[in-house]
C-alpha cells in the first residue's frame, strides 16, 4: 500500500493527517517570500512538517483509504498498523523512510525522528499555478552624476541688462509663479480630495466583501426553530459535522442537525482553536462505524470519527 499517495490526497485539504501509532504530518500556510540574494519570488504556500508526538487515530487517514479502495474501515486501520509496523522496521534499522512529494523521515544519532520534508509540490490550493520567479535588478539614479555635472557647467542665469530691456519678463515670471503655485494649490486640493473618497470607497467596498464572505462562508441558513427533547449523551467516539472559527455558527449548525432529527451537539474547541459540532456521540466504535455510515449516506459524505475523551 502507497500509504504516502494517500497522506499527499488529504494534506491538501487538511492541516494535520495522523498514521496511527508512528507520527503525524503537519501542514501550515507561509506567506511569499523573497530571496534579497538573487531577487527570487517565492509563491505562499504550506510547509509540512512532522510531530511523533502526535499518534491517536482520529480516522481521517483510514477513512479515506476506505473510501478509495472500497474497504470496510476495519480493514483500512489493518493494512496502516501493518505498514506502520514496516516502516519503524525500517528505521530501526538504520533506513531512511523516503514519503513521496513529503519528505524523508530518518533516525539521528540519539535515535530521534529527523524529518526533511520535500519542495517539489505546494499543498496550498490558494496559490495553484503560482511558480517562482527572479526579478531583474532595480537600479536608482543612474543619471545621478551626470545631471549634477551638466548643472555646474551650464548654470542658468539672467543679467540685469535684459531684465532692465524687457521689463514686461519680470511681470510675465511674476504672474507664471503665481499660476504655478496656484495650480499647485488647486492640484493638491483636488487630489486630497480624490484620495479621500477613494479611501471612503475602499473601506465600504472592503466591509462589504467581509460582509458577502462571512455570509457565503458561514450562512447556515437555518431552520425555524423548535423544541426537541434530547437525552444526554456519552462516549468517546463522535462523529464530526464540522468546525467553526465562529462559536455563534456553530450553535447555528447544532440547531440545523437537530432540526434534520441528529442528535447534534457542539463539544468545545480543539487544539486549533475551532468549535467542533457532531452529529452524535457514542460508546462503542461499532456504533460510531454504523452511525457515520448512514451519516454519510443521507447528509455529508465528508463526516468522519473523532476519537476523544470529553471532560
Amino acid at each position: 500500500m502507497q500509504l504516502e499517495t494517500y497522506i499527499s490526497d488529504l494534506l491538501y485539504r487538511y492541516e494535520c493527517v495522523t498514521i496511527p501509532e508512528f507520527g503525524a504530518f503537519l501542514a501550515q500556510r507561509t506567506s511569499a517570500t523573497i530571496n534579497d540574494a538573487n531577487n527570487a519570488f517565492y509563491p505562499p504556500k504550506k510547509t509540512v512538517s512532522f510531530n511523533e508526538q502526535i499518534q491517536q487515530n482520529d480516522g481521517l487517514l483510514a477513512h479515506y483509504i476506505a473510501d478509495v479502495e472500497k474497504i470496510p474501515f476495519e480493514v483500512a486501520t489493518k493494512k496502516i498498523a501493518k505498514r506502520v509496523k514496516t516502516l519503524k522496521s525500517y528505521l530501526t534499522q538504520g533506513e531512511t523512510l523516503t514519503f513521496k512529494n513529503i519528505g524523508e523521515i530518518v533516525f539521528n544519532s540519539d535515535g530521534k525522528i529527523l524529518f526533511e520534508p520535500s519542495y517539489h509540490l505546494n499543498y496550498l490550493t490558494d496559490a495553484f499555478g503560482l511558480s517562482q520567479f527572479v526579478s531583474p535588478t532595480v537600479t536608482r539614479e543612474v543619471y545621478k552624476d551626470t545631471v549634477e555635472t551638466i548643472e555646474k557647467v551650464v548654470p542658468i542665469t539672467i543679467t540685469p541688462e535684459k531684465r532692465r530691456a524687457r521689463p514686461y519678463l519680470k511681470y510675465a515670471a511674476i504672474a507664471l509663479i503665481a499660476l504655478t503655485l496656484g495650480g499647485f494649490a488647486a492640484s493638491n486640493f483636488y487630489v486630497n480630495q480624490i484620495e479621500t473618497h477613494n479611501q471612503i470607497a475602499q473601506e465600504e467596498a472592503t466591509q462589504q466583501l467581509e460582509t458577502k464572505i462571512q455570509e457565503a462562508t458561514f450562512n447556515l441558513n437555518p431552520f425555524p426553530a423548535i423544541t426537541l427533547n434530547v437525552t444526554k449523551q456519552t462516549g468517546n467516539y463522535h462523529i464530526i459535522a464540522g468546525a467553526f472559527r465562529v462559536e455563534d455558527n456553530s450553535a447555528k449548525k447544532v440547531k440545523q442537525l437537530r432540526a434534520l432529527g441528529y442528535n447534534a451537539r457542539a463539544i468545545g474547541v480543539n487544539k486549533y482553536g475551532l468549535h467542533e459540532v457532531v452529529y452524535g456521540s457514542y460508546e462503542t466504535g461499532k456504533e460510531a462505524l454504523k452511525a457515520v455510515r448512514d451519516v454519510r449516506k443521507m447528509h455529508n459524505k465528508d463526516a468522519w470519527i473523532s476519537i476523544k475523551k470529553l471532560d
